[in-house]
């Protein structure tokens, strides 16, 4: 068989900006900083007790494209369970701390790769920093600082009236030069809000006062329509001066569909390798078929094909043939037929009834061709 030479054009050399240089971290095996690749968490909505129904979701995300994952721990029964969910993770796993101090250093002791404070609500947080910098230069856990606009310090609050970009930042900072006074700087700051416009400009602040990698999240974002929006534009804005390390998009939604949703923005801006692609158009008067209900049949049709995959789903014969002809697969439909296009030749016109099916049968086809070690990824259009 004719080997075809598949592979999504190569991005563009010029990417959105240049990273900012930051410290390095190791958040268990993942590195942290602009010498790596910006990583996705998300969050369990366990009981972190119930170890088993933890390390499920856990998996869940992992097989999502989640690189690291935070776990609640408000109780002792949480942090008694730390231990054995950092071992059985295939992901790095943090802590994230509130309120209780003790559970900092238990979570330390568990081995988790890292532990997120939140400095507005530990009692009498700055007064234990020396202890908790010892504790995490021993094992070696660095430490997020995680300021949240809902839970800002109230000396801050009074000083500045609200939660402004200048007050999180500010907040931010004094705890990451506590930590400094004491020789501790694996460090990573969030500084979390859910307006996107003052999430951007605290962490624009931050950017140019340190050089600690940062976590980008608009916190309490809401339903996965909005929460998705803020975060994209948010996300968007700051990636493109080159700011953020690690990112968080937070949904009134399972774990899952956050680290969906954001392994496809560092998609989209091609800091991660691209998987499975929609381009699709909204249709228009113009459109001789379904396009909606195509688009739907083929994303479903190619659910879990690990091969990347780019698909155009175009409606009309203005733009669909010229898109086919750019992609590795694809269709350009009308007048009750398709025409299947490979790497810009047509290899086959079908009823317009057999184009979800002859689409996966050429899916398929070249995803057993695609050589393993090859680079880049395949594009499918439909049109």
């Amino acid at each position: 068989m004719t080997q075809v030479a598949l592979g999504m054009p190569a991005p563009p050399p010029v990417t959105l900006a240049a990273r900012r240089p930051t410290r390095q971290l190791r958040v268990g095996a993942v590195g942290v900083g602009s010498d790596h690749p910006i990583s996705v968490q998300s969050m369990t909505t366990t009981v972190t007790a119930d170890v088993n129904a933890t390390l499920q979701q856990i998996a869940e995300l992992t097989a999502a494209g989640c690189d690291i994952v935070r776990v609640a721990c408000p109780s002792a029964d949480d942090a008694a369970a730390l231990p054995e969910i950092a071992r059985k993770s295939k992901i790095p796993v943090i802590a994230d701390i509130h309120f209780q101090p003790k559970y900092v250093f238990a979570a330390i002791e568990a081995g988790c790769a890292a532990v997120r404070v939140n400095p507005g609500n530990i009692k009498k947080f700055d007064d234990r920093i020396a202890e908790i910098a010892q504790a995490a230069t021993e094992r070696g856990t660095p430490v997020r600082i995680g300021v949240n606009a809902g839970s800002l310090d109230p000396r801050l609050m009074a000083k500045h009236g609200r939660a402004t970009p200048e007050a999180l930042a500010e907040s931010a900072l004094w705890e990451a030069s506590l930590f400094a006074e004491h020789g501790f700087h694996d460090l990573k700051i969030s500084v979390k809000h859910n307006d996107p416009v003052v999430m951007v400009r605290a962490y624009e602040i931050l950017a140019e006062s340190c050089d600690y990698p940062l976590h980008l999240g608009v916190t309490e974002a809401g339903p996965a329509f909005q929460g998705t929006i803020k975060s994209a534009v948010a996300f968007g804005a700051l990636l493109r001066q080159g700011i953020g390390d690690t990112i968080r998009v937070s949904l009134s939604a399972p774990p899952v569909e956050e680290a969906k949703v954001g392994g496809q923005i560092l998609q989209s801006l091609n800091l991660r390798p691209r998987k499975l692609e929609i381009v699709s158009c909204p249709s228009c008067g113009r459109a001789q078929v379904d396009v909606y209900k195509l688009a739907d049949e083929v994303t479903a049709g190619l659910e879990g094909m690990e091969v990347p995959l780019r698909v155009a789903v175009m409606g009309c014969v203005v733009n669909g043939p010229g898109e086919a002809r750019e992609a590795d697969l694809g269709v350009a439909s009308g007048n009750g037929k398709g025409q299947i296009f490979v790497k810009g030749q047509v290899v086959k016109t079908v009823p317009e009834h057999r184009i979800v099916e002859t689409l996966i049968e050429e899916a398929l086809r070249i995803a057993e061709e695609l050589e393993p070690a090859e680079e880049g990824p395949p594009t499918v259009v439909v049109g």
